[in-house]
Parts: C-alpha cells; structure tokens; sequence
C-alpha cells in the first residue's frame, strides 16, 4: 500500500449504479481532492477504491471490477489515503481586502475559513460577493507585528 498521509472512519451503503457496485458515504467528504485512489477497510477487506465527491455526495468505487464481498446494506470501516486534505485557496478579492485593510485573515481556523469561503462562493451578483468579502475582512483582527518582524519593523507573514 502507498504511504498513507490520512486514515479516516467512514460509514455507508452499499449501491449500485447501472452495473457498477459502489460505495456511498453517508457524510460527503470535503477538502479533499476527488478522483484520486484510496485503500478501504472493511469488514476484514482492503479495496483499492476511486474517490468521488459531487455536490452532495462522495461514492468510493472500487478500482478492480470484481463485486465487493461482503454482505449487508451498510457498513463501517477506514478510508486510507495517500494524499492529506487539500489546502483551501484564498480568493485574491478577500487576500486583497484583507492585506489593504490590515485585517489577519490567517487569524481563522480551518472551519471558520471553510465557512467564509463558501459563505462567499455562494454569493450570486458581483454587488452581494462584495459585500460579503466587506464583512469578512470587516470581523477579522487586525493584523499584528510579529515579535521577530517587531524587531526589524516587518510585518508577519500570513500563515494560510
């Protein structure tokens, strides 16, 4: 098995589309890439599975077009992967924003910034995204002189 930088715990069903058996998480998987490849544990099985996530859900299908072999509706196990989550990308209006307004975007946490992130995504005229990357940077705190950047009179680099 390639190195694994994941190991996650994923429940589901089992599903068929057409002919093909798959598998179907019952919580969609987000910030991870899709189409990639992954190993599954379950019930004492390993199975090299294909990833992927649409709008609202994430199917795991196995990549040898044998039939899964073991029984029941649903079931629990371990997804490995060999890729770690993917890191958000930073809009360059709410970098901009942020970096003229001295505001501290690396100040949110990884589901704080998922939110704004998609709190902007789904904004529907150029007017609303505006006014939306207005109010994140606007709660955001100011930006800080590190202790070290202080001393030389630089600013800290944003840790995103």
């Amino acid at each position: 098995m390639p190195r694994t930088a994941q190991s996650l715990p994923v429940t589901g069903f089992v599903g068929r589309h057409g002919s093909t058996t798959q598998l179907v998480l019952h919580e969609r998987l987000t910030g991870r890439d899709t189409f990639l490849t992954g190993i599954l544990e379950v019930a004492q099985h390993r199975l090299q599975v294909r990833i992927v996530t649409l709008d609202d859900v994430t199917v795991l299908r196995p990549v040898d077009a044998g039939e899964i072999t073991f029984a029941g509706a649903t079931w629990t196990g371990v997804l490995h992967l060999p890729h770690g989550a993917r890191p958000p990308q930073l809009p360059a209006d709410l970098m901009h924003e942020a970096a003229v307004s001295n505001r501290a975007l690396d100040a949110l946490d990884d589901a704080e910034l998922r939110y704004a992130l998609t709190f902007l995504e789904e904004a529907t005229t150029a007017d609303i995204r505006q006014a939306r990357v207005s109010a994140i940077v606007a709660a955001l705190p100011p930006a800080e002189m590190s202790s070290a950047g202080a001393d030389h009179g630089q600013p800290r680099e944003m840790q995103v």
